[in-house]
């Protein structure tokens, strides 16, 4: 019984050490674009905002993406706004790995802020992966930086499509 459960174990885990193994070769080396490539699509997350999204990546491994989102209704507004910056690390065909800041001020009431925390920081890395065509999707884990001090790591996800 004692030879059973690391047997047991070890079937598990194994092929989680297999598929772990990466290494970057040839064509996924981030490289620099010729020219700047524009997406315009939607956000959402705790440190670079919520609401319609533009992004421009640089004829480098940079991205800028700048989030502006507002509701409002009879009583209050939400107001998110925010920037992210991206560094590729790895880049292929149709997947791109990246590292970056980002940056973000939330404001929801009729005349005061009722967010206790509205200003935001975070850092992170994000995968972004093509879907069809022009339209990708993209998902990073941040460490956000609140302005209350509180320190939480969470989720962010956007789509965008790519006027290439």
């Amino acid at each position: 019984m004692n030879r059973i459960i690391p047997g047991i174990l070890v079937l598990l885990f194994a092929p989680c050490v297999l598929f772990s193994q990466v290494s970057v070769a040839g064509d996924n080396k981030a490289e620099s674009f010729e020219r700047s490539v524009y997406g315009l699509g939607f956000a959402g997350g705790p440190a670079s905002g919520v609401g319609i999204s533009f992004r421009d990546h640089f004829p480098s491994k940079v991205s800028l993406q700048l989030v502006f989102g507002i509701l409002k209704d009879n009583v209050n507004t939400f107001v998110s706004t925010g920037a992210e910056l991206q560094y590729d690390l790895v880049r292929g065909s149709s997947t791109r790995f990246y590292f970056g800041p980002a940056f973000g001020y939330f404001f929801e009431g009729s005349k005061t802020n009722s967010f206790r925390a509205p200003t935001r920081v975070g850092i992170g890395l994000g995968g972004e992966f093509n879907l069809r065509d022009a339209l990708h999707f993209s998902i990073e884990g941040m460490f956000v930086f609140f302005s209350d001090g509180a320190i939480i790591p969470l989720p962010q996800a956007s789509v965008h499509y790519y006027f290439y």
